[in-house]
């Protein structure tokens, strides 16, 4: 594999470099349809591996007979958990998910056996006749039931319920204003348009080579290695290209899979997950069940708040802990309150596992607290603005875990600036029909449609919290050229559609443009360089960004003693006679502890960031469908790294929380997935996103590289409650439930 070759098509070196919209390296090849994703790899002697999945959310394993499969032609292999050669569990949290089903399933889709061939159709036929004799088994399904009641089956020996996080701070819990609320969020599936997919190759040393879409190259080697029974110097990551990622490629998929298929036939595996197998074959959004209650003086100001947060993380851990910890610790938003009692539980089901997906944990609290907030303006007649203006946190406020905010957080003067904005132009009866609620398929002429408008505020974390050792590492080589110094810059770190790529190079131009360095090439991530963790938690150009200048600035510094010693020698003479120079350095943020097991107090985050939507829909009440006619999003970064890629994030995670609030829901009845399928499995296109108005804020953050705060989250939090606020007050109905369907708008 070949680096990214990062010089732009201009080659200035002055529009390269941070908070200049640099190009993207991939940006060509992936609009043209020529960028290698990791479902085009390919090798003359490879063979196909596909996955026997559980059709039963709850069952024992009686008997597995995979004789009539190893019977067919052109079958090479295939396996069950009796071939696992090392560990027989992996887990990102908690090593207790099987690599191939044991004496039980625990959810539909759940892997029991694998099959190699050397054909992928012949592949799947095979897996398709592995007889499993189940005994099915009552399936636990409701969350709810599962936490709370003692009957409820254990879906784990150690009880259903994976983590309970209470935050408490304050006695005083009565107000004379006083609102509540019951609200749901349905499973949101990541959506990626690649599939997960993968090629390993047998090595000669007896281990194994992996190229794969993921978001996290050495979590994953730490997981895959002990399963494979071999030293993690034996199993050998390189990333291959993602096709979006979003939470979903954090957890293992198919990884063990094809390296055991490998290592048993001894040439090397591909698996191709298709659409249907993808929703079955990685985590979801949690769904949640939320009870809140808010109390208020009568002018509005927030006295207490108490709320239930139950979020379904399915059969197995994933990160449900972590998304616990950060509903728990965000459970009330960015606003000022005395006294809290917050309880956020995490819970097994036998509905499908849940982890990790953009905004994990503040999602879901974030419209339950907004919807509540609404409801508070309502009684205190104020406006759903001056309620959260009143309330805003500032620098110098606290979270609910006592946690101060030590930089600048100018919530009021976003929503003023967001509330500025002016509105769109109203769609009247009889206009073009592409502007009505749904569009060339609506039956009446505008009628029936109404406008509404809302706002919508959110609060992320940024990068992990708790006491994880976060850190990320970074290579820096510069050596001489026949056109110049030319930079290599190396880390694990998994560029999944953000653009990292492009960040990176224009902070390596930054750092040595005195080198005279204008050339930038990435080598491929892989582990034979440092971690980098997780590309998730808006983290990496903060951590990674961090390292990859910690790196350049240590070169610098070895330039600069050169050029002390010898000043008669130019920047591009010093690299060729001295050169190369290298060094690699870790970069760690500053250190943050878990919450209190009892009060969920603690300095548990790293950085918080801010973003504030509001939504103008069009609603067809008697058809119940809706139109979001505009968009409006005020979010502070920081410093803009690149602007374009900025807005981008913004777009992008404007557009899921869209889908969230109207349309994205994972259909599980009984533990059954009914909607596997972009047919049934409705994602927003380019005709349902709307235009959007941004006002992109710089208020640097001391502690972080360049000032910059993580961006790709936040706008997902904002957006669905606002989308949800306008459709409400077009409708005047409460709406508790996202996504919003057309039958709750429509019928009585």
């Amino acid at each position: 594999m070949t680096g990214i070759d990062t010089r732009a098509a201009e080659g200035a070196r002055s529009a390269q470099g941070i908070g200049q919209s640099a190009p993207r390296p991939d940006g060509v090849l992936k609009v043209t349809g020529e960028f290698a994703y990791s479902s085009d790899l390919w090798l003359d002697d490879m063979v196909w591996g596909a996955t026997l999945r559980s059709p039963h959310p709850s069952a024992l394993i009686r008997s597995i007979d995979v004789g009539p499969a190893l019977a067919m032609p052109g079958v090479l292999a295939v396996l069950t958990h009796e071939d696992v050669p090392g560990d027989p569990f992996y887990g990102l949290e908690r090593r207790h998910q099987p690599v191939l089903a044991v004496d039980r399933v625990r959810y539909q889709g759940e892997p029991v056996a694998l099959v190699a061939a050397d054909h992928p159709e012949r592949a799947r036929r095979a897996a398709a006749a592995i007889v499993v004799d189940y005994e099915v088994t009552e399936a636990v399904t409701d969350a709810r039931r599962a936490a709370f009641d003692p009957a409820c089956p254990r879906v784990h020996e150690e009880g259903n319920v994976l983590r309970h996080q209470p935050v408490r701070t304050g006695s005083v819990f009565e107000a004379p204003v006083v609102v509540s609320g019951e609200y749901e969020v349905g499973m949101q599936d990541q959506a990626f348009l690649g599939p997960e997919s993968g090629l390993a190759v047998p090595a000669e040393d007896g281990g194994v080579d992996l190229y794969i879409a993921t978001q996290w190259l050495h979590v994953d080697r730490d997981q895959i290695a002990p399963c494979l029974g071999l030293p993690a110097e034996k199993v050998r990551l390189t990333l291959a290209g993602v096709g979006g990622a979003f939470g979903a490629r954090e957890d293992l998929s198919m990884q063990v899979h094809a390296c055991m298929l490998a290592l048993r036939t001894g040439r090397p595996v591909k698996i191709v997950y298709g659409r249907e197998e993808s929703f079955f074959g990685h985590v979801h959004r949690h769904p949640a069940r939320m009870r809140y209650e808010h109390g208020a003086t009568r002018d509005g100001r927030l006295v207490y708040v108490k709320a239930e947060i139950l979020l379904d993380g399915g059969a197995y851990c994933s990160s449900s802990p972590a998304v616990v910890g950060n509903a728990a610790s965000l459970g009330v938003g960015p606003y000022e309150v005395g006294n809290v009692a917050v309880d956020a539980y995490g819970v097994y089901t036998n509905n499908p596992p849940c982890g990790a997906m953009r905004g994990f944990g503040a999602v879901q609290a974030c419209f339950a607290y907004e919807s509540q907030m609404d409801l508070l303006a309502e009684a205190c007649g104020l406006s759903p603005v001056e309620i959260r203006r009143r309330n805003a946190v500032s620098q110098g406020s606290h979270l609910i875990t006592g946690q101060l905010i030590d930089a600048p957080a100018p919530l009021a003067d976003m929503l003023t600036e967001l509330e500025s904005f002016p509105l769109p132009a109203t769609t009247g009866t009889g206009s073009d029909l592409r502007d009505l609620p749904g569009g060339v398929s609506q039956t009446t002429r505008g009628e029936g449609v109404r406008r509404g408008v809302g706002y919508g505020v959110g609060i992320k974390n940024i990068c992990f919290s708790e006491g994880f050792d976060d850190y990320s590492t970074a290579r820096v080589r510069v050596e001489a050229t026949p056109d110049g110094p030319h930079a290599l810059v190396h880390t694990a770190a998994a560029e999944v559609g953000q653009g990292l790529v492009t960040v990176q190079a224009q902070i390596a131009r930054t750092e040595l443009a005195e080198l005279g360095v204008e050339e930038v090439t990435l080598v491929p991530a892989d582990t034979s360089v440092g971690s980098a963790g997780s590309s998730s938690a808006s983290r990496q150009s903060y951590m990674t960004g961090g390292a990859v200048k910690t790196a350049c600035e240590a070169v610098r510094e070895r330039f600069r003693e050169l050029a002390a010693g010898h000043p008669g020698l130019s920047p591009a003479e010093l690299v060729e006679r001295f050169g190369p120079l290298e060094e690699t350095r870790e970069y760690r943020h500053r250190p943050t502890r878990p919450m209190d097991p009892l009060t969920g107090q603690g300095d548990s985050h790293t950085q918080l960031a801010l973003c504030v939507h509001r939504a103008v829909v069009d609603v067809d009440v008697e058809l119940g469908l809706v139109k979001v006619v505009e968009l409006a999003a005020v979010q502070d970064v920081g410093r803009v790294l690149n602007l374009l890629a900025l807005e981008g994030q913004i777009h992008g995670g404007s557009a899921q929380g869209l889908g969230l609030a109207l349309m994205e829901e994972v259909q599980v009845v009984d533990g059954r997935v009914r909607n596997p399928s972009f047919t049934d499995y409705l994602i927003p296109t380019i005709l349902d996103m709307p235009p959007m108005r941004m006002s992109i804020l710089e208020n640097a953050d001391p502690a972080a590289p360049y000032g910059l705060r993580g961006a790709g989250e936040p706008p997902t939090l904002s957006s669905t409650p606002a989308i949800a606020a306008a459709v409400r007050a077009a409708t005047g109905r409460p709406l508790p439930r996202v996504p919003i369907r057309p039958q709750d708008i429509a019928l009585p």
